[in-house]
């Protein structure tokens, strides 16, 4: 039996210092690429109108657990939900609309594949409201594109970025670095290319090497050759974020970077501890319900999802509460991917457990810094954040 200063939370308010946001999860793509660990299925046939019956259905049932709550952002995840029919997201984000008081300055978010683009689809979304578009468009070189499963070309690639910057007020897209024998050079000048595009946001992942992936199963066989060893993904690192700072995309998270003021508002959201939403299969959430911070989840298979749905009324698999210890950890996890670091303030309200020996021992070795009453890691300590968080919450 736990006592009930281990079950003590946060305030119930204290979501409201990250904000409120909504995650859907849109499951398909027209193929799986061999990398990706997402919640993602091939379909030969996808009846859209039953599964906008669903979204609607669960937007009002958390719609009323959520009365009254400033809505500031909705992110359409995937998945590739720019297989999604224009319609589809038109009631889906009039129903949104319906649901919740949103912010002035909501930012909606819906990712694409450039191999789904067309202007005339891409207008149907903003005229639905969407009014920011993350792109997967992962490399500019087709030798690259092809060993990581892409379905497009480069050309393809710079095509669609080009309809979708004449058609959103904010355009960004995704870059994966430290491929099979990709030199620091050439990454310099992708880079650089990338940079030269007008944009305003990029995000660039290391490539990781997931369990259950294509690439995991090569990777396990001995087959999967070329990949960077410890030193020079250090170096495809560094010479991101020299090249980034340079351009004025700063890094204000450990794998993504943006002009000021042109962050996204959605992952802020989950870095900043605040509240979402997750609606769709495999989506989570975080849900302040009753003064309880809430873990949610769905169940991963699209078709379990739909009918679950449509027989009982939720999507969920799983809502249960947080301990506080359990908030601490997420709380750290999340907010020390940002440049900015945590508030200690908020920290100290998540139970009386005390870091203050481990934060010295890594204030000591240059790993992490407390200014402005807020902890956040180094240049130095922000490629070791799992080391880091490790000793913090070890």
């Amino acid at each position: 039996m736990r006592s009930a200063s281990s079950w003590r939370v946060v305030l119930p308010e204290d979501w409201e210092a990250g904000g409120f946001g909504l995650y859907i999860h849109w499951p398909f793509c027209m193929a799986k690429c061999p990398y990706c660990d997402f919640n993602s299925h091939v379909a030969a046939k996808i009846d859209q109108n039953r599964w906008a019956r669903a979204y609607l259905s669960e937007i009002d049932r958390v719609g009323a657990l959520t009365q009254g709550r400033i809505l500031r952002s909705v992110f359409l995840g995937g998945g590739t939900p720019s297989l999604m029919d224009p319609e589809v997201v038109d009631a889906v984000l009039t129903k949104v609309r319906a649901t919740w008081p949103v912010a002035n300055d909501i930012e909606i978010t819906l990712e694409a594949n450039p191999t789904s683009v067309d202007a005339g689809r891409f207008r149907g979304y903003a005229d639905a409201g969407v009014s920011r578009v993350s792109m997967g468009i992962q490399a500019l070189n087709d030798a690259d594109l092809k060993a990581l499963g892409r379905l497009h070309s480069a050309a393809e690639a710079r095509a669609a970025f080009d309809i979708a910057r004449s058609v959103f007020e904010r355009v960004s897209f995704d870059l994966i670095y430290a491929r099979q024998d990709q030199t620091v050079g050439a990454w310099k000048a992708e880079l650089r290319e990338a940079l030269a595009m007008a944009i305003d946001h990029l995000s660039l992942y290391q490539l990781t090497i997931e369990e259950g992936t294509a690439f995991g199963d090569r990777y396990k066989a001995g087959k999967l050759r070329g990949l960077p060893d410890e030193d020079r993904a250090a170096d495809l690192f560094a010479v991101t974020q020299e090249i980034a700072d340079e351009a004025g995309l700063m890094a204000y998270e450990v794998s993504n970077h943006a002009r000021t003021g042109l962050e996204s508002r959605h992952n802020l959201i989950y870095w900043r501890y605040g509240d979402y939403a997750g609606i769709g299969p495999g989506a989570h959430g975080r849900l302040t319900l009753g003064g309880l911070r809430h873990a949610t989840e769905t169940d991963r298979i699209p078709m379990t999802w739909l009918e679950r749905v449509e027989r009982f009324g939720s999507g969920d698999s799983l809502c249960a509460a947080l301990s506080v210890a359990d908030q601490r950890a997420e709380f750290l996890m999340m907010g020390l991917r940002l440049t900015e670091g945590v508030d200690r303030a908020r920290l100290s309200s998540f139970g009386d457990y005390d870091l203050s020996k481990n934060i010295n021992g890594l204030i000591d070795i240059g790993m992490v810094e407390t200014a402005d009453d807020r902890l956040r890691t180094t240049e130095a300590g922000r490629p070791l954040l799992n080391a880091v968080l490790r000793q913090l919450l070890g």
